[in-house]
């Protein structure tokens, strides 16, 4: 089965027309060589920049010297309003002070502790889409709500119906929709004091869930004091202090951080989960698999039982690789590199690519095919080896990577032991990048009950 994905852009456009077609949405202005090539080079009046889908070269920029290549700062102009100084944009000192702190929360066995809110979750989805029974539904926008869930019961042991919530959630919605990866004061490289041009709609959403995270941070800094505070992975984080230095974050770093948790734990987790339900709902057979695989464990699943879910967690796999949340990844070089031949200047734009190096046609078979059985293959392990990597990879790895899978192949499991998804007769969806890959239109599916 062969799911949608962007058209590409014709060979040539115009400098502004690639912008346009960049600020619409970073996929479709792509060429389609791009899902060949091993490199690519684009110049402008204003920087130069070079996608890299070379494993070889992948490997050098995000494992073997990544601080040579720190994020770059036009990815920062963008997001900023938002996240602040999290550790999704920081780099050097301040990025690895953050990382000491945030890090032993997802070590070792911590993720079975965040088992029982992630089941909590997903029985409550289950249970929403349930009473849907016999509608179409609009999958991304439940997703979306199955994600938020989760990840406000493992950050600060509330559901999504809490108030604060439920407004941060909402909020979110708006917020990804508004807000474009590309800032075009970054693309220009404008001095500090020019106007940053950030939509208003996105700076207004970005200002309210601050001010909402602010209050859930000092709330629970007051319980914290009083003794009373739960031990998820806000409490873990804000007792933690960096073994170096002796700090810890303050409030208005944590705000900073819970930004990019719940991004990182919402947007990306929900992206992956939406476009995993369309396509178990455009192959009938791998559903099936999935509901036979699921249908012998009760709503008492325990940690143990996430490793009988064998094809379900490939199937998350798979959705993974089609359809990678976090489509591409902005490095800048510090100083000259000579990639395949060709001289990189220094302060250079370096694209790593997700969307295409998992789709790429000298590392793939089949590339563009559903095809959750390949990953029992012996051939898959040399392919993921040189082009997966939904979660980044090396010292920047997502630490909630861990949670991710077992989140997605557990959602799965529940949803599809108790109802069926099939296609809406409506159009295919496109994916489209907005803070993660979505569809231009949303994903819309039948709902069923399962005899």
């Amino acid at each position: 089965m062969t799911p949608p994905k962007p058209a590409s852009r014709s060979e040539k456009v115009s400098l502004w027309g690639y912008m346009r077609l960049f600020r619409q949405d970073i996929l479709s202005a792509q060429p389609a060589k791009l899902y060949r090539a091993w490199m690519a080079e684009f110049r402008t009046p204003f920087f130069q920049s070079y996608l890299c889908n070379d494993p070889t070269l992948v490997d050098l920029v995000l494992r073997q010297r990544p601080e040579d290549f720190p994020k770059s700062d036009r990815v920062r102009e963008g997001l900023a309003p938002l996240l602040g100084q999290s550790v999704f944009l920081t780099n050097g000192d301040k990025w690895r002070h953050q990382r000491r702190i945030i890090d032993p929360a997802f070590e070792g066995g911590k993720v079975r502790d965040v088992f029982p809110a992630i089941l909590a979750a997903a029985i409550a989805a289950r249970d929403r889409l349930a009473a849907r029974k016999g509608q179409v539904v609009e999958v991304e926008a439940e997703a979306s709500h199955a994600a938020a869930d989760v990840i406000f019961r493992i950050l600060f042991s509330i559901p999504i119906e809490h108030e604060i919530a439920a407004q941060v959630f909402n909020l979110f919605r708006s917020h990804q929709r508004s807000q474009p990866l590309l800032n075009l004061a970054a693309f220009l490289r404008v001095p500090r004091w020019f106007p940053r041009f950030h939509r208003r709609a996105a700076r207004r959403t970005a200002r309210d869930i601050r001010a909402l995270i602010t209050r859930l941070v000092e709330d629970r800094l007051a319980e914290i004091d009083a003794g009373t505070a739960p031990n998820d992975l806000a409490t873990k984080i804000m007792t933690t202090v960096d073994a170096e230095t002796g700090t810890g974050f303050d409030a208005a770093e944590m705000v900073d951080q819970v930004a990019i948790f719940f991004l990182a734990g919402h947007e990306t987790s929900a992206s992956a989960l939406a476009w995993a339900l369309y396509l178990l709902a455009a192959d009938p057979q791998a559903q099936e698999k999935v509901y036979e695989e699921g249908k012998r464990i009760t709503d008492n699943f325990s940690f143990s039982d996430i490793s009988s879910l064998e094809f379900t967690r490939n199937v998350f796999r798979e959705t993974l690789r089609l359809y990678p949340p976090v489509p591409m990844m902005v490095r800048e070089n510090q100083c000259p590199e000579k990639f395949r031949d060709r001289d990189i200047p220094q302060g250079s734009q370096i694209v790593i690519s997700p969307w295409h190096i998992h789709r790429h046609e000298r590392i793939w078979d089949r590339p563009d095919e559903f095809e959750p059985d390949r990953w029992q293959s012996a051939q898959v392990k040399n392919s993921s080896r040189q082009g997966y990597l939904p979660f980044s990879s090396g010292p920047r790895v997502c630490p909630g990577a861990g949670i991710a899978m077992i989140e997605g192949t557990l959602l799965l499991s529940v949803l599809v032991r108790d109802l069926k998804f099939s296609l809406d007769r409506g159009p295919e969806p496109v994916p489209v990048a907005h803070l993660t890959v979505r569809s231009r239109d949303g994903i819309r599916l039948f709902v069923n009950a399962r005899a």
